[in-house]
């Protein structure tokens, strides 16, 4: 048999490289165009064509043989058996001849039984060892962490498409107590203990639609906000990086596939949580502090913030709506009141003459101002709560102590009654009460937990929940013994 001269080239491992070889002429490749069939030990026999040849290639491990252009077999049987009978040089082991592949496309009527020939269209390439195999950029936006949550990418949002969210199923622990009013009762025990949050936690609030209220929501100074599975496994769902700033604010639509969140970016985000992608996005001249959406006409909603006035937006033009101004420099929070035809303001106001400014009443249609003489005491209230049965609101205040007050005209204070035992210390310290009306549940700058009873405004349990300031709590919607908090270190526990 006439003698080969193989030269070592660096294989690209491109199918296209490959192809475009048949045109290009092979300069560093000598061979003999007599030879025309390679011998077996078997004694059978592989043709090749005019063109065909058979060289080795080098690569980071060592030589391996490859079959570089594709091959008319006499015997297709043999395929899967086949060793190449030219003179392998001494440093070839024995392993790298097993490894052999044939890198081109097999006839059809080759059926060999090795899985790395179950799809003959893709070349068969093993990776070398400490080489990682190269992943694409579309599959590693989309690729995930073992926790679930998503990656955040360049985009507005980041999550997983292919995950749904809104699951048409109902979570099996909230299953049983879908279309009751049970009475709340009071949480014991830490059931999840949640710590991915890269700065303090601002608010943590349940999902408000029933079937999906095993979801709870949390919006921290990181610029992120959080989707996590809060009464199943625990784990975070999806990652919103919708802003560019911390996010001060945020809170679920009535409707429950929403989210609407406000920075100090200066904008107001509306973001879809099936996809995470972004539906509306308004800028407010502001740094937003506080949202409100308008309970009859849940596509309209208020920003307030570090400005004397108070914005709305229609989020199906985008544009804003109204404007209620007021002689104050920051807007600390927002309530509608029942119906949605008034709200409520609360400002940062201290000074000795500013009663007409701490809480003041808003017809939100006209953008009058109804009362400006509701809280007469010098202190800032950080936050509003409104009682499920309407009747009254409750304000959080800087002096420990949280005020209740008449929801109808002229929006009295009820002097008589007051939740005491809590502390504030300038933090913005949220209260909220449960679904039927009977407990109201209060944060602490100490990292304590208050639940006072409605009717009688006493203690009834105090929970220790973080070592930092317990800036928000909670309350299920459903379930009647869980609840949520987060502090200003980033930690958010899960009680029952």
């Amino acid at each position: 048999m006439a003698s080969l001269s193989l030269v070592a080239y660096e294989d690209s491992g491109s199918d296209e490289e490959s192809a475009s070889d048949n045109d290009a002429p092979t300069s560093t490749l000598k061979r003999d165009s007599t030879v025309r069939q390679l011998d077996r030990p078997d004694n059978s026999t592989v043709g090749f064509n005019e063109d065909r040849q058979c060289r080795p290639t080098a690569s980071a491990e060592g030589l391996s043989w490859q079959l570089n252009r594709p091959l008319l077999l006499q015997q297709p049987q043999l395929v899967e058996n086949y060793k190449p009978a030219l003179p392998i040089p001494s440093s070839i082991t024995p392993q790298l001849v097993d490894n052999y592949k044939i890198a081109s496309p097999i006839p059809s009527s080759i059926a060999p039984q090795s899985p790395a020939y179950l799809n003959p269209s893709k070349r068969c390439l093993t990776a070398p060892m400490g080489v990682r195999p190269y992943i694409s950029k579309r599959q590693r936006l989309t690729r995930t962490e073992d926790d679930g949550v998503a990656l955040c990418g360049t985009g507005t949002s980041s999550g997983q498409a292919s995950t749904s969210i809104l699951s048409s199923e109902v979570c099996e622990r909230v299953l049983p107590y879908l279309g009751q009013v049970c009475r709340m009762e009071l949480p014991r025990r830490t059931l999840f203990q949640l710590q991915a949050h890269q700065g303090a936690v601002n608010t943590v609030q349940w999902c408000p639609a029933a079937h999906t209220s095993h979801l709870l929501m949390s919006a921290s100074m990181d610029r992120t906000i959080k989707i996590w599975d809060g009464a199943g496994s625990g784990r975070c769902l999806r990652t919103i990086c919708c802003h560019s700033g911390a996010v001060r604010d945020a809170c679920w639509t009535p409707c429950g596939r929403r989210l609407l969140s406000g920075s100090f970016d200066n904008t107001a985000i509306l973001t879809d949580v099936e996809t995470g992608s972004e539906i509306v996005k308004v800028g407010n001249q502001f740094k937003v502090t506080c949202l409100a959406v308008q309970p009859a006409d849940p596509e309209v909603f208020l920003c307030g913030g570090f400005s004397p006035e108070v914005k709305a937006w229609d989020a199906r033009s985008s544009k804003m709506v109204k404007t209620y101004k007021a002689g104050i420099q920051q807007t600390l929070d927002i309530l509608f009141l029942s119906g949605g035809k008034e709200f409520i303001t609360s400002s940062d106001s201290v000074s000795r003459d500013s009663a007409d400014r701490t809480l003041m009443a808003w017809d939100y249609g006209t953008t009058a101002k109804l009362s400006n003489q509701i809280f007469h005491e010098r202190y800032t209230c950080p936050s509003l709560a409104l009682h499920p049965e309407g009747e009254s609101f409750v304000a959080q205040t800087n002096g420990d102590y949280i005020g209740i007050f008449s929801a109808e005209r002229p929006y009295r204070m009820n002097k008589k009654r007051r939740f005491k035992g809590h502390k504030v210390e300038g933090y913005a310290v949220q209260c909220e009460f449960s679904r039927c009306g009977s407990l109201l549940a209060s944060g602490s700058s100490t990292g304590l937990v208050h639940f006072y009873d409605h009717q009688s405004s006493q203690t009834l349990h105090t929970l220790r929940a973080h070592q930092q300031a317990c800036v928000c709590v909670s309350l299920h919607p459903v379930l009647p013994s869980v609840a949520a908090t987060c502090d200003w270190s980033g930690e958010i526990k899960i009680w029952q």
